[in-house]
């Protein structure tokens, strides 16, 4: 079991979403939380909001650019103290065709959804492995399993996330560190990122999601996906032949359709 308790805990994109709903949980459980997130105003308010809750820090930055990182990361270890648990939950979207996307907006949804959460473990891992403890989740997405058009981008860089998430649970478990590591792949879910999307399977609840991560933390687990049929996808994906699992999940659960209405923030 992992322990919020006096725990310093890192989230990503913690300033909205269920990101800033884990936040308030982890104060809760009489956590420490360490807030980054590119967007200052919001920050600024839910560090306000967080005041009277518990402990709570915020640092505004660009997850992407790694020496502004690896700064504010040993910038919290002076002021705080080392991070115990990270939550990689900081993520973008562009919802077009790929041939619609930009060199820039393929670069930036690359960096944030897939290589930032890589620097962040990177920074912080030699001292969880050193201290034999610890906890990395990293919040992929049920489309690092599921393709679907005008999500190519995403899907890929939620593709990389997951397949490295997953990799570094066994490194972590052969190696014998003590770190966990949780994987956690949800459908579409109300923070507002997807709106606009019309889907038959029902969107998810951020407080719930929210709530079921860090309980899937305090629980060691190795996967979360949500709603529970995600768990499935790759057993019915080797099973069935791509046209009948096509036909299934695009036509029957209209799954490739889902994004015609997007709207992007």
């Amino acid at each position: 079991m992992t322990n919020f308790s006096s725990k310093i805990v890192l989230i990503t994109g913690g300033a909205s979403g269920i990101g800033k709903i884990m936040g308030r949980e982890i104060l809760q459980k009489g956590g420490k939380l360490v807030i980054w997130d590119i967007n200052k105003l919001s920050l600024q308010q839910t560090l306000k909001e967080f005041e009277v809750i518990g402990e709570a820090y915020g640092y505004t930055l660009d997850i992407t650019n790694t020496n502004w990182v690896r700064e504010i990361a040993e910038q919290v270890e002076l002021e705080i103290g080392a991070v115990d648990i990270l939550i990689n939950n900081a993520g973008i979207v562009f919802g077009d065709y790929f041939h619609e996307n930009s060199s820039e907006s393929i670069e930036k949804v690359m960096k944030v959804n897939a290589i930032a959460p890589m620097q962040l473990a990177l920074i912080f891992l030699p001292g969880m492995i050193k201290r034999k403890q610890g906890h990395i989740c990293n919040i992929t997405s049920s489309a690092g399993l599921v393709s679907n058009p005008k999500l190519a981008v995403y899907a890929a860089s939620k593709w990389a996330a997951t397949g490295w998430s997953d990799s570094l649970r066994l490194e972590m478990k052969q190696l014998k560190t003590g770190v966990g590591i949780t994987t956690v792949t949800p459908y579409y879910i109300n923070t507002g990122m997807f709106d606009g999307v019309k889907s038959t399977i029902p969107i998810l609840d951020q407080d719930k999601v929210a709530k079921k991560v860090i309980k899937a933390i305090e629980r060691n687990r190795i996967y979360l996906s949500m709603p529970w049929s995600i768990r499935f996808v790759r057993f019915f994906q080797g099973l069935f032949p791509i046209w009948f699992y096509d036909w299934f999940v695009g036509k029957v659960i209209g799954v490739y359709k889902t994004m015609d209405e997007f709207k992007a923030r």
